[in-house]
C-alpha cells in the first residue's frame, strides 16, 4: 500500500513540475504555420531566454519519451540550427532549454563549418524551415589547444589545420601564449567562430541570400563551462 501510494505520489509531482515549467519553456513548434509566425530575431531571443533559465536551474521538466511515444514521429519544425563542437560537457539541447523537435544539432571537433555541415545547415534552413544558425564554441576546447600546439593525428591534422588561422589571428594580442592562460584560449575560440560564421556564408549561396532577405540569421556564441552562461555574439 505504502509503496502504490509513494509511486502516485512521485507521478504527481512530475506531473506537477512538468506543468509549471512548461508555463515557462519555449514553445514546441507542431506545424509549418506557427513556425512561420517566428522571425529569426525571436528565435535569437527564445535561445538567450533558454539559457537563462538553464543558468537559473529553471531549466523545463520534459518527457522526451513521451513525447516521442504519444506521437510518433513527433512533427519536425524546428527553430534553429546549433554548430557545435563534439566535446561530451556541452549538452546543446539542455544549455539553451530546448526539446525534442525544438533545434538541428550539427557536432563535429571545434565547431568549424565544414562543407558537410553546410550542407546540413541548407537542408535545415530551405526545407525544414530554420531561421536561425548558431555557430557554439566552448570553453576550455580541446580542439582549440590542439590547432594551437599544432597536433599531428591522423586525419583530425587536416580539422586542426581549419582552426589554425584562428591562432594566427591571436599571435599578436597582449595576453601570454599558453595553454593554461584562459584569456588567450577564449580569444581563439572566439576568432575560430567567426571564422566558421565567415565560412558559411562564403561557401553557400543560398544562404547567403536567406539572411540577405532577413529569412535567416547566422550569428556566433561561447559558452562557459564553468558558468553555463552564453555569450552571443552581435554579429
Amino acid at each position: 500500500m505504502k509503496k502504490k501510494f509513494l509511486g502516485k505520489f512521485r507521478e504527481f509531482v512530475r506531473a506537477f513540475l512538468r506543468d509549471e515549467t512548461l508555463k515557462h519553456s519555449s514553445p514546441y513548434l507542431k506545424t509549418k504555420e506557427e513556425q512561420d509566425k517566428y522571425t529569426p530575431q525571436m528565435v535569437l531571443d527564445d535561445l538567450i531566454a533558454g539559457n537563462e533559465r538553464f543558468t537559473r536551474g529553471e531549466h523545463t521538466v520534459r518527457d522526451h519519451s513521451r513525447t516521442m511515444h504519444n506521437s510518433y514521429p513527433p512533427p519536425q519544425y524546428p527553430k534553429a540550427f546549433i554548430l557545435s563542437c563534439i566535446d561530451s560537457r556541452v549538452l546543446v539541447e539542455d544549455i539553451f532549454d530546448q526539446g525534442v523537435g525544438d533545434i538541428f544539432v550539427g557536432r563535429v571537433a571545434g565547431n568549424y563549418a565544414t562543407d558537410d555541415m553546410i550542407a546540413s545547415m541548407e537542408y535545415a534552413c530551405v526545407v525544414t524551415g530554420a531561421k536561425l544558425i548558431l555557430v557554439l564554441g566552448h570553453e576550455n576546447c580541446g580542439a582549440i589547444k590542439g590547432a594551437i600546439q599544432g597536433v599531428e593525428l591522423g586525419l583530425l591534422t587536416g580539422l586542426l589545420d581549419k582552426i589554425r588561422p584562428a591562432v594566427c589571428d591571436c599571435e599578436h594580442d597582449n595576453t601570454e601564449h599558453t595553454l593554461d592562460n584562459y584569456d588567450y584560449t577564449h580569444n581563439v575560440a572566439v576568432w575560430n567562430v567567426r571564422h566558421s560564421l565567415q565560412q558559411i556564408r562564403r561557401s553557400s549561396p543560398i544562404l547567403r541570400q536567406l539572411e540577405a532577405d532577413g529569412k535567416l540569421m547566422i550569428r556566433g556564441a561561447f559558452y562557459g563551462l564553468s558558468t553555463g552562461v552564453i555569450e552571443f555574439f552581435d554579429h
